[in-house]
């Protein structure tokens, strides 16, 4: 037998391929589907939920478990207002918004102008592309919003439904969803569902700092929905408005934010590079518009089928955050810092820390891991007159995070086959995730388990009940090895630990 594998979906499939297979496999489904599903909203099924885990749970442990001076939190959904006063989302959350006359379809301004920008790019038109990006981020910085209508008329840009450039103005939209707490509904009841998971780690931070007895340099991991009432929400799970952040904020003294936020760069490249993103599909993308408290900001981004797009950034926040909460607040967000200035010859005592960011969208993870995943390859079998060449789909999911670890076969549904391979499913279940399937060929079931990313099948057939080896099947190579059941746990076990991805970074 033999594979020739072709490129993954980024540059096979479309979009479409990848949608069409998360749901029929059991990764993604419209959410409410049965009322016609909710715009930008969706589940994840059976096999999505055990990949979307697997991908926070490397995360985390990444984060918590690999570094000493990280920790973690689970703020909730629910804060005071004033956190969102202090933040100034309440003032400042929004993006630019513009509809077409014609269609009545309603766009972000921002987004149509960086989508001219990558068709230039894809044309080899680069440096087109960065004059348009760069001038983009002048005017959105400087907010002149009728500047951005323009650029959009001279550009020439049209809605891709009604086909014509017939815009209004440009105008900022709140993207906060905004509920009542208590049992009035009233002005003073209101409160916010959270736009991001940062601020629940900035308010705890003294908490966390001294309740785990932290010193500067330290950070505090949280993941955690946020919600987002996007202007346009497309891409599938790309963008979306309920979400979820796997966020670090790691607080240095003020002066060291530039080394540390290099540090984290190059550290969270290597752990996408680790997970089995391709370096060619990587790239990084600073930021032509900062915030207004941001020293730095750069976006890892993927190349999807759609393009190259975020799907974490890495900011250098300054001490805007801790200082808005100690002002608004009037509780002291310091830190006393024992360590010596040899400048001074004494310690460097009370500052309000500097941040550098890490956010992740493990959605967004999860979207760019399935589309690496996706891939079909044309394969032969058989020998002779009987050999046939056919194409192959699959996900080639790294085995640590697979949904699925073993599929186990009995290879039919008598002479005690069936027993047998629950028995070996009970002894493993412990530590792996696995099924067992007697429905249907063995053939068909390889191919079943190979379009969900199982990495080993495991055959029982009559064999197995004189000298207890069975058949491991591998996903990849379509390799099948012959193994006493005693070894499976430590063989599959090698395969699918995390340490495998660790050990790359």
């Amino acid at each position: 037998m033999s594979n020739e594998q072709k490129p993954a979906a980024t540059a096979e499939s479309t979009l479409a391929d990848i949608v069409s297979h998360a749901k029929e496999y059991g990764f993604v489904f419209p959410s409410s589907e049965i009322y016609d599903g909710l715009a930008a909203v969706y589940d994840y099924g059976p096999n999505g939920v055990e990949l979307k885990n697997n991908l926070k749970q490397l995360w985390w442990k990444a984060m918590t478990q690999l570094n000493q001076n990280v920790v973690g939190i689970d703020a909730a959904i629910f804060m005071h207002p004033l956190t969102w006063k202090a933040s100034g989302h309440v003032d400042g959350f929004s993006d630019p918004m513009i509809d077409n006359l014609d269609s009545k379809k309603r766009y972000r301004a921002d987004v149509l102008l960086e989508d001219k920008a990558a068709e230039y790019e894809k044309n080899g038109e680069i440096a087109r592309a960065e004059t348009l990006l760069a001038e983009m981020g002048r005017l959105l910085t400087a907010e002149d919003l009728a500047g951005v209508k323009q650029l959009i008329l001279d550009e020439q840009i049209i809605c891709p439904v009604s086909k014509t450039g017939n815009w209004t103005d440009v105008r900022q939209f709140n993207l906060m969803f905004s509920t009542q707490v208590g049992a009035v509904a009233d002005d003073s009841s209101k409160i916010y569902l959270r736009p991001e998971t940062a601020q629940g780690i900035f308010v705890n931070f003294l908490n966390v700092q001294k309740s785990a007895r932290q010193k500067v340099p330290f950070g505090i991991a949280q993941i955690g929905k946020a919600f987002r009432n996007e202007i346009v929400a497309r891409q599938f799970i790309f963008r979306m408005r309920e979400f979820e952040q796997m966020e670090m904020q790691f607080f240095v003294r003020p002066g060291t934010e530039g080394e540390w936020y290099q540090t984290w760069k190059e550290t969270r490249r290597r752990w996408h590079e680790a997970l089995g993103l391709p370096a060619d599909k990587l790239r990084f993308h600073d930021h032509d518009k900062l915030a207004h408290y941001a020293k730095a900001a750069v976006d890892i981004e993927y190349e999807f089928p759609f393009g190259f797009k975020e799907i974490e950034g890495i900011h250098s926040r300054s001490d805007f955050d801790l200082t808005q909460h100690q002002n608004l607040s009037r509780k002291k967000q310091q830190y006393f810092d024992n360590d010596i200035n040899p400048e001074t010859g004494k310690p460097y005592g009370n500052y309000v820390p500097y941040v550098v960011e890490t956010s992740v969208g493990a959605d967004r993870l999860f979207l760019a891991t399935l589309c690496q995943a996706y891939q079909e390859e044309t394969i032969t079998e058989g020998e002779g007159e009987k050999q046939q060449t056919k194409t192959r789909k699959l996900l080639r999911l790294h085995p640590a995070v697979a949904p699925i670890k073993a599929a186990i076969f009995p290879l039919v549904k008598k002479d005690g086959l069936p027993d047998k391979a629950n028995e070996i499913y009970n002894s493993l279940r412990h530590d792996f995730r696995l099924v067992v399937e007697e429905k249907d060929s063995i053939g068909t079931r390889y191919t079943r388990q190979d379009l969900i990313g199982t990495p080993f099948c495991i055959a029982v057939d009559h064999q197995t009940l004189e000298d207890n080896t069975v058949t491991v099947r591998h996903r990849d190579s379509r390799e099948q090895t012959r193994m006493p059941i005693s070894e499976l746990r430590s063989y599959i076990g090698e395969a699918v630990s995390l340490s495998r991805i660790f050990e790359k970074l």
